[in-house]
Parts: C-alpha cells; sequence; structure tokens
C-alpha cells in the first residue's frame, strides 16, 4: 500500500528545511490584475536558491536520510532544476551527489549543476532514458535514488510552498501552478486544500509534450514524446510505474491548462516588460494562461513563478520580440553538425 502524504508531513518538511530555503515575496501585478478583473499577484518562487522551487523539495528528501544513505550518495534524473537543487542539497550536506540528463536539456541548466560540486552524466534523448543509467548506479553502485517528483519527501518539500501561499493569502481563490511530473503541484494542492477546500487548484504545462496531461486524460500514466519546447523544465514523463502524483493531480488537481510556444514567448516577454521580472519558459505558463484568457474566473489569484534559469542569450531573442521556435533552432543545429 502507497503512504499517503499528510499536511503533518509538509509542516514537518517546512520545519526541516527552514535553514537552507528563503521565503518568497509575494508580488501584485497591476498589469494582470486590470486584465482578468480582479486581483493577480505573482508568487516569485524564481528569487528562490538555486533560482527555482525544487530545492525545497530536495532539501527535504536529501535531510531525511539516514547517515548511512548519505554516505553512499544521491543519484536522480533532471532536466535542469531538480538536478541543480539537488546538487545544492547534497552539497550542503556533504554528500556525493550524480545528476543523469538528456541530451535535450539546455547547456546553461547542466553547468549550473556542475557548479553546485555534483558529477553531471548526458544519456539519451529522453528522462526515461536518463533514467535507464540511475537504475544502473543504484543497482551497481548502491546509491540512493531521490526522483524529480514521485517522491513522498520530494512532494511534501515542495508543499511548503502551498502552506507560504496560504499564510501570506488565506483568502485566495485561484492559484496556477506549472505541471510537469506533479511534485510541485501535488504538494501545494496537497496543502492548500487541506487548508481551505474551496481553493481552486490549476495545473499549466505546454502542449508540447505535457505527459501528466496526456496521463489524465488517459486515466492511467501513459509516456509521450519529449519536444524541444520553452518550458524545458516542464519536459518528460510520469512514469509507468507512477505511485503518487498521478493520482494526487487526478483527486486534488481542479483543471489542467496547456498553453502553446507563442503564449510562452509573450508571457517571458510580459514578464520582463511589465513585471520587471526574469522567468523562464517553464515558470511562465501561468501568466501565459492569463494573457491568452484561458482562464475563466480567476477571482484572487496567485500565479506561481517557479525559475528564473533561462539561457539569457534566449531570454534576449524572446524579449526583443524574435519570433523563437526551439524545435527549429535545433533542427538547424543537428543539420548544421551532420
Amino acid at each position: 500500500m502507497v503512504p499517503s502524504i499528510s499536511l503533518l508531513d509538509i509542516r514537518d518538511a517546512r520545519a526541516r528545511i527552514a535553514g537552507t530555503i528563503r521565503p518568497t515575496p509575494l508580488m501584485m501585478s497591476e498589469s494582470l490584475s486590470e486584465l482578468s478583473g480582479s486581483g493577480v499577484w505573482l508568487k516569485c518562487e524564481h528569487l528562490q536558491v538555486t533560482g527555482s522551487f525544487k530545492v525545497r523539495g530536495a532539501t527535504n528528501a536529501v535531510l531525511s536520510l539516514s547517515e548511512d544513505q548519505r554516505a553512499k550518495g544521491v543519484v536522480g534524473v533532471s532536466t535542469g532544476n531538480h538536478g541543480r537543487g539537488l546538487a545544492f542539497a547534497a552539497r550542503k550536506s556533504g554528500a556525493k551527489c550524480v545528476i543523469c540528463m538528456s541530451q535535450l536539456v539546455p547547456a546553461n541548466k547542466v553547468n549550473a549543476i556542475k557548479t553546485e560540486g555534483a558529477e553531471v552524466c548526458i544519456t539519451g534523448r529522453s528522462q526515461d532514458e536518463a533514467q535507464q543509467e540511475v537504475d544502473r548506479r543504484v543497482r551497481e553502485e548502491e546509491m540512493v535514488m531521490l526522483p524529480p517528483f514521485d517522491h513522498p519527501d520530494i512532494i511534501a518539500g515542495q508543499g511548503t510552498l502551498g502552506l507560504e501561499i496560504h499564510d501570506e493569502m488565506p483568502d485566495l481563490e485561484t492559484v496556477l501552478v506549472p505541471l510537469s511530473g506533479g511534485g510541485l503541484i501535488s504538494g501545494i494542492a496537497l496543502a492548500l486544500k487541506s487548508l481551505n477546500r474551496n481553493i481552486r487548484v490549476i495545473g499549466v504545462s505546454m502542449e508540447r509534450g505535457a505527459a501528466m496531461v496526456a496521463s489524465q486524460r488517459a486515466g492511467q500514466p501513459v509516456e509521450v514524446v519529449e519536444l524541444p519546447t520553452l518550458a524545458d523544465s516542464l519536459g518528460g514523463g510520469v512514469g509507468l510505474e507512477n505511485r503518487y502524483t498521478f493520482d494526487i493531480v487526478r483527486d486534488h488537481v481542479d483543471e489542467l491548462i496547456t498553453v502553446n510556444e507563442e503564449e510562452i514567448a509573450a508571457a517571458i516577454r510580459h514578464a520582463y516588460w511589465q513585471e520587471k521580472q526574469i522567468i523562464e519558459g517553464s515558470g511562465s505558463v501561468g501568466i501565459a494562461a492569463l494573457l491568452a484568457g484561458k482562464v475563466r474566473n480567476p477571482g484572487k489569484c496567485i500565479v506561481l513563478l517557479s525559475g528564473c534559469n533561462i539561457d539569457m542569450s534566449l531570454h534576449k531573442r524572446i524579449i526583443d520580440g524574435e519570433d523563437v521556435d526551439v524545435a527549429r533552432d535545433a533542427s538547424m543545429t543537428e543539420r548544421a553538425h551532420a
């Protein structure tokens, strides 16, 4: 039987990680409030240590290990932000860390993980293929696997964001949360729904390869083809043997929305020019959904900005108004090296 994750687990996680992570600011957006006709606030988690929410779950998971487990080292698969968070948490606790990544992960995210002192192993064209190397390290080297989302300590750590949001705005009506494998939205939904079941939790993902959205539509975890996208941190599957996040999203998340590449780019531009914030594509999808008019009656709404780890040359192209298509860019690069 799969153990449940409770509000108490999330509160314990908040106490455990309090000395490592920082509370992030809540900022009202006048432009988005005017657009939606109601109050919209930005939860600036992109200003978190390592530039992403992922450090919350990673830190909780590493600190929950025994001394013997930490001595064997931790290993995980990542599209970037989990890897950096895990590398940061492992370095803080003195544990060896190996991050396995697919060839689709941008170089800036690979380099950021290396600067945290972790070993990076690039293998395969998808997270599922990179996971095979993780499994080998666990099997042959007895390292401890800490996955990016489908793990109770990871989910509880991400749920601390839900507690923080509720503390800041207990009369919240809607929260927009970036959605990939579901660890972030699972933790937030469990926390918020435990405190106020009337809060509407909406997951937002990209149209290109939204694994959790496809899985929920199918009624079970399914595989999807990973495609180049501006929201690269939302890539990857949910795992066919998913134990936690599929069920939590099904039972506690009210709605799922997808946005296209043009809408993601518009959100990155909006964040920069209107909000004076630099955010990555994955962190912009909530803004994208609002700008595109895809959120019905948001009411008093918080948009979670989940990360800022974007390649700055790409960011400049987007904010300058260039028609950026990372799939086209990838194809041109492959032809150039053929």
